[in-house]
């Protein structure tokens, strides 16, 4: 239109009755405002439909805050630009919502207690929560790092669903591992969730120990003082009635058997309880090396082991102090014992990936029977109640930490490993 607009225009100049110059200027005027006025016109149309492609370019590279101008309302580009920023807010606002869900997940997955791995189909880890870097002994998420070398590897390989398993990256238990599959951008990925059912076992052993304290506390002890009570008594009337003799010894040694197994079964029903009623937590912020120099000094004293204690000053937990120096003192003890006069110990603590890690080797015979060491009341040692392991886990477990005893790799010995949430709190 245009166009023919400006034809016209110059038609008219040739046609009008004046001299020829006068219609050469008046052509020339008419051709440059045909010109100028075909110019705005197009840049009426073109720079409003540059903003748009503006828009939708930075849509495409994920920047949604760009917004487009057009005509007014009832035009078409009016209506193209509204419905191009109609658009634009849209996407924005499903973006927003996309990273609070991410965001959540995240989080969601990172306070999980089970490991949770996302693998690709290369066998590359490509998502770890913290829970799997404690699980593969990782100081931080491993990932980048191929399955197949942090020991899950054939987890990956195999069949989609749960299962139960007895280990996971070398570590024994009772593994519960689920493995599914799903895609992203067209390609396989595999998700593992391995959670530790050996804890919640436990828990259920210790319920049902407690049920069983109370039973024994009810009857047994109730049974126990009146034996023991009639056992003193009636040694004391037999002393003087029975005349010096065999038969005088034989009823007074069996009346002390009484008492002395009466006496022990009193024992073995405190030290149960003991076991299975652990007080509640009270954690303050603890400076970790006086404490393992204090239970180095308690475990080795009267004895010529030499417990070696290397431990950052300035490392520092947040953790009930009471209880976990009794459970380091169990550990270290046996530890001293197992060396056996001139041998040495090691202690030694370190804090990496938000954990607490302390070691205590020694350089002993090592592990006899491993599977029955937290076992309640199997000991090895002559005199021992062998409450003291399963005592110890309890006490690391209900810290959230884990507690493990293993062979040396290097040389003969055992090292046991104990781990704890280095936590926050103020000094008490």
């Amino acid at each position: 239109m245009a166009v023919a607009g400006g034809a016209a225009s110059v038609a008219l100049c040739a046609l009008l009755p004046v001299s020829l110059p006068l219609r050469a200027g008046l052509a020339a005027l008419a051709t440059v405002g045909w010109a100028a006025a075909a110019f705005a016109a197009r840049e009426s149309v073109a720079h409003p439909l540059r903003g748009l492609a503006s828009v939708v370019e930075a849509l495409r590279t994920g920047d949604y805050g760009l917004r487009g101008q057009g005509g007014p309302p009832g035009e078409p580009l009016g209506d193209l630009a509204r419905e191009v920023n109609g658009l634009a807010a849209t996407l924005h606002g499903d973006r927003l919502r996309a990273l609070e869900a991410t965001a959540l997940l995240e989080q969601l997955i990172a306070t999980l207690d089970v490991a949770v791995l996302a693998v690709d189909g290369r066998g590359v880890v490509r998502l770890a929560n913290p829970a799997a870097a404690r699980l593969l002994g990782a100081p931080s998420a491993p990932v980048g790092l191929p399955a197949a070398r942090l020991g899950v590897g054939e987890l990956v390989l195999a069949e989609s669903g749960t299962r139960v398993v007895d280990t996971v990256a070398g570590r024994a238990g009772r593994w519960q591992v689920t493995h599914g599959t799903f895609r992203e951008s067209g390609l396989a990925q595999h998700l593992l969730v391995v959670a530790d059912l050996s804890r919640a076992l436990r828990e259920e052993e210790r319920a049902a120990w407690r049920r069983i304290t109370r039973v024994m506390g009810h009857e047994v002890k109730n049974s126990l003082a009146p034996i023991r009570s009639l056992a003193g008594t009636l040694e004391t009337m037999l002393r003087g009635a029975l005349p010096p003799g065999q038969l005088q010894e034989d009823v007074l040694e069996g009346l002390r058997v009484i008492g002395d197994r009466s006496a022990a079964l009193d024992r073995f029903v405190l030290q149960y309880r003991r076991l299975t009623h652990l007080p509640p937590l009270r954690p303050t912020l603890v400076a970790v090396a006086p404490l393992l120099r204090r239970v180095a000094a308690l475990a080795q004293s009267g004895s010529t082991t030499a417990a070696a204690v290397r431990v950052p000053e300035t490392l520092t937990a947040s953790f009930d102090a009471d209880l976990v120096e009794q459970a380091l003192l169990n550990l270290v003890k046996n530890a001293v014992e197992a060396a056996g006069e001139g041998g040495a110990v090691e202690v030694e603590a370190e804090a990496r990936g938000g954990r607490l890690t302390v070691r205590v080797r020694d350089d002993g015979p090592g592990l006899g029977n491993p599977d029955n060491l937290f076992v309640p009341f199997f000991t090895t040692k002559p005199g021992g109640s062998g409450i003291g392991l399963a005592l110890s886990r309890q006490i690391v477990e209900a810290h959230g930490g884990r507690l493990a005893l293993t062979d040396r790799p290097d040389r003969p010995g055992a090292v046991a490993t104990l781990e704890l949430p280095l936590g926050s709190a103020s000094p008490a």
